[in-house]
């Protein structure tokens, strides 16, 4: 049964690569044709149908890229689909979000001080929010307001600001952002499925039969484009925040997601701007620093991280806590672990609890027990650097305390 922890963990990594690669792909796509798009010049003798041009040099050669603002007079023998990397780039995150937080809804999901759930309640949610979000998203863009760009991008901004303070109300911090993380990259990958591809779809179905294609598809697909453009920066801070407690983990989580939302706003408008050679608005990029300074603040305000309030056991909790080997581990962990994972540190450098995760009482331990097999037992990760000097004896003694609770 203990394998199944080490099989588990090796499936995690295998979902995380797998999406660190497909979402490296979709992004540099993303970001090189908004640059590509917002670059093109209008020059004089162009052919026909083309709305603009830009020269570039890259690896020793120099490319000449021509748009056409609807579609060719004729289509090309090769047309290359930039689409895949959207779709398994969405598959992958969805694959991890199963494997980890659906996995490990006791764990990771649930925090029974916000809300007492059982795990399919809380993965019923989470589906639920991630289909729901997008229908919503959807009728927005395609009501009257959608005429509106910037409109429907405030409105949005509102949606998302809700959409954070509604997960932090449900989920554990961690889990909120990754949520928030979700939420927004189904929508861009939902564009991109079911607006930005179909649409084109029907522009070289019209080119095929000799029809001249409606600009409309074009100018829809272009604002989903956009919203995407915006949003990629704050999905990729929500998809890495697990790392950073002092975001997830606070008060006014939340109020940091609307923040981030922000700054990612801010950082595209300068890239954007530039890409577009209308000047470098270094304004951007003070707001973007006065933003982060604002986050600081609320993560430090109050002082002490919001955690888990000292609850009753679990079942397999209470498993973990009267094995036989419970009384040794924890004496290992309060030793070589406790000093940095505790509510009030006191390991030089260390201000607040790596990950939120504590290992003082009973429950704290017995509920971290299998990412101590992982980080500690079977493997050197923890303590980083050994700095605590656990022997090989005791990463034996924290391997058989889990395991032989596990094969009960």
């Amino acid at each position: 049964m203990y394998e199944y922890a080490v099989a588990w963990e090796w499936l995690s990594f295998a979902a995380r690569w797998f999406h660190v690669i497909t979402a490296i792909a979709w992004i540099g796509s993303s970001f090189y044709f908004i640059a590509l798009d917002l670059g093109l010049v209008k020059r004089p003798h162009l052919p026909a149908g083309v709305y603009g041009e830009e020269w570039q040099v890259h690896g020793g050669g120099f490319y000449h890229v021509q748009k056409y603002l609807v579609a060719p007079a004729e289509m090309p023998e090769h047309l290359t689909w930039f689409k895949y990397e959207s779709y398994f780039t969405w598959l992958s995150g969805f694959l991890m979000l199963c494997v980890v937080y659906y996995g490990g809804a006791d764990l990771f999901l649930i925090d029974r001080t916000v809300m007492e759930l059982a795990p399919w309640q809380a993965i019923l949610i989470s589906l639920a929010s991630l289909a729901i979000g997008w229908i919503i998203y959807d009728q927005l863009c395609k009501s009257p307001i959608g005429n509106n760009t910037w409109g429907l991008i405030a409105l949005l901004f509102i949606v998302l600001v809700a959409m954070a303070w509604g997960y932090t109300e449900v989920f554990t911090g961690r889990a909120a952002f990754l949520h928030l993380g979700a939420f927004t990259a189904t929508i861009m990958s939902a564009n991109v499925f079911f607006i930005i591809i179909p649409n084109q779809k029907i522009v070289v179905a019209d080119l095929i039969a000799g029809r001249t294609p409606d600009p409309k598809y074009g100018v829809i697909a272009k604002q989903r484009s956009l919203h995407n453009n915006y949003l990629t920066l704050p999905v990729i801070f929500f998809m890495l925040s697990n790392h950073y407690p002092l975001a997830f983990a606070t008060a006014f989580n939340w109020v940091i997601a609307a923040l981030v939302f922000l700054m990612g706003v801010t950082i595209r408008h300068w890239f954007n701007t530039t890409h577009a050679r209308k000047g470098r608005p270094t304004w951007s990029w003070l707001v973007t620093v006065l933003l982060f300074i604002v986050i600081i603040w609320l993560s430090t305000v109050p002082k002490v991280l919001t955690g888990e309030a000292e609850t009753s056991m679990t079942p397999m909790e209470q498993k973990f806590a009267s094995n036989a080997h419970f009384g040794a581990a924890k004496d290992v962990i309060l030793a070589r672990c406790s000093m940095c994972h505790a509510a009030e540190p006191v390991w030089e450098a260390i201000s607040f609890t790596p990950k939120s995760v504590k290992l003082e009482t009973d429950r704290e331990i017995a509920a971290h027990a299998r990412e101590i097999y992982i980080q500690a037992g079977r493997s050197h990760a923890m303590p980083p650097g050994n700095v605590t000097a656990i022997s090989p004896e005791e990463r034996r003694l924290l391997m058989a305390w889990y395991e032989s609770t596990i094969s009960e």
